[in-house]
């Protein structure tokens, strides 16, 4: 780096501003231990403040000035507004959506401030051979992802079959080599820092598209072209956002933690990984992916608040073309009203005075209505009639129908027509098989097929000694 950009990064950035603080022991110890050691998110002022005051009495109780005094005079929200000031940065201060209470949550320059200092700190174990796989790993990666000749790509696919044929085989032989403590030690280490430095990656991803969205806000306030315009330049943004590096592997590992497999698998690994006694656990650990889940979905709620930036600049601008047009129609009313009482004194001009004139033998003449002969009494019935029939219809029930279907079919799979006749056979005749034909519920279906035929055998509901044939195309039943 040149030296005009250290200059810069010394007098400007928020992390090397916290070192040189005078009060950067205080900062440092309270804001990552409630923070980043606590895996902590936005929090609420008077939270963050009860837990500052507390730590201030302790180190208040054990150190004192050479006068006496105490070392840190100023009460918690104070020193809290003083690191949330825009020439600190080590706070971020704002108000969440439906709540009325200030929150607070440390900014990505404190944490690569503090991982520096947190890295300053002597290690009784330094793991490198988990990293040297890593690296190995990353490098096979990267060579054979960007192979393009088929025959080496087969060659490696090939190779690594090979190998896990192998090692199947040792193992079903009983012979396979198990990591000793110093490995997992090693592992888990490694595991543990690329942990936590992707939830600071997080951090740093929403930091960024909140500062796209505080411009794309910047623009709308101080817009003053077409609607079309801005549209065209900040859909233009959001879609940058999206197809930058940065947005393609925030969404790949956004994707990832939608899996619900991926997720188990992964809770599953953890829990396995903090039960092992080679190692001392750290329980943050076990939960790092809710953190990580929590963290990606702020990021995502980041994003989306440049599209709801849209929405409200289109509902703005509706709202002051409707409130221009109800003042031009407000103007021409009070300019009538004034007219009113005092009409102009030279009247008014019309292009052609008086009235069409329409001749009386221009209009059509009066027809009187056809007279229409009606006889209001009914002749009684010549003959009698049976009222039994018209209580003895049959009604098919197709509700119970449906519910058939539905005991013999489970979901996602179908049937033959004549099966389900033969499981449930019909007892209401032609009219029962019409109602199987005319179903059509959400989760069942009739199909019928004229290339193929099928025969239904019932018994005559009239006389059940009777059987009857029918022979329909092809049907089927589906539930889906």
């Amino acid at each position: 780096m040149e030296y005009a950009t250290i200059e810069a990064l010394r007098e400007r950035h928020p992390a090397w501003r916290l070192l040189r603080a005078g009060n950067s022991n205080l900062i440092l110890s309270f804001l990552g231990e409630f923070f980043v050691e606590g895996n902590r998110g936005a929090c609420r002022a008077s939270a963050v403040a009860a837990a500052l005051d507390d730590h201030l009495y302790a180190l208040n109780s054990e150190i004192l000035t050479e006068d006496g005094q105490e070392r840190f005079p100023k009460d918690a929200r104070t020193y809290l507004e003083d690191w949330a000031a825009a020439d600190a940065g080590y706070l971020r201060r704002f108000y969440p959506s439906g709540d009325d209470e200030v929150h607070y949550e440390v900014t990505p320059a404190f944490e690569k401030a503090y991982a520096w200092v947190t890295s300053l700190k002597g290690r009784s174990f330094v793991g490198t051979e988990s990293r040297l796989h890593t690296v190995v790993e990353l490098l096979r990666q990267i060579v054979h992802g960007t192979e393009l000749e088929p025959d080496v790509r087969l060659s490696e696919l090939h190779r690594r079959r090979d190998e896990l044929d192998a090692e199947i085989a040792a193992v079903e032989a009983g012979v396979f080599a198990v990591l000793d403590s110093t490995a997992v030690r090693d592992r888990y280490q490694q595991l543990s820092a690329t942990a936590r430095e992707l939830l600071s990656d997080f951090r740093e991803v929403e930091e960024n598209f909140r500062l796209l969205d505080r411009a794309a806000r910047e623009k709308i306030a101080a817009w003053d072209g077409s609607k079309g315009e801005l549209l065209a330049e900040l859909v233009g943004g959001r879609s940058e956002i999206a197809g930058s590096d940065q947005g393609r592997s925030f969404q790949s590992f956004y994707d990832f933690l939608l899996s619900e497999s991926r997720q188990a698998e992964l809770a599953e690994l953890l829990a396995k990984v903090s039960t092992l006694d080679t190692i001392e656990a750290d329980q943050r650990i076990r939960g790092i992916h809710h953190d990580w889940s929590e963290a990606a979905d702020r990021a995502q709620r980041t994003v989306r608040q440049i599209s709801e930036q849209l929405r409200r600049f289109l509902d703005d601008q509706v709202w002051l073309e409707n409130r221009r047009v109800l003042d031009l129609v407000r103007a021409v009313e009070s300019a009538a009203l004034e007219l009113r009482g005092n009409p102009p004194a030279f009247g008014l001009e019309v292009d052609q005075p008086g009235i069409e004139i329409a001749l009386p033998f221009e209009r059509p003449l009066y027809q009187p209505p056809a007279a229409v002969a009606v006889e209001s009494e009914i002749p009684h019935a010549t003959e009698d009639v049976d009222t039994d029939l018209l209580f003895a219809q049959t009604f098919v029930d197709q509700a119970r129908l449906a519910e058939i279907i539905r005991t013999v079919l489970p979901e996602d799979s179908s049937a033959l027509l004549s099966d389900v006749v033969a499981m449930y056979p019909i007892e209401q005749g032609a009219a029962e098989i019409v109602g199987y034909l005319a179903l059509n519920d959400e989760d069942v279906a009739v199909d019928m097929d004229d290339t193929d035929e099928s025969l239904l055998e019932y018994s005559d509901p009239a006389d059940p000694d009777i059987v009857k044939r029918a022979r329909l195309p092809k049907v089927t039943v589906r539930r889906r």
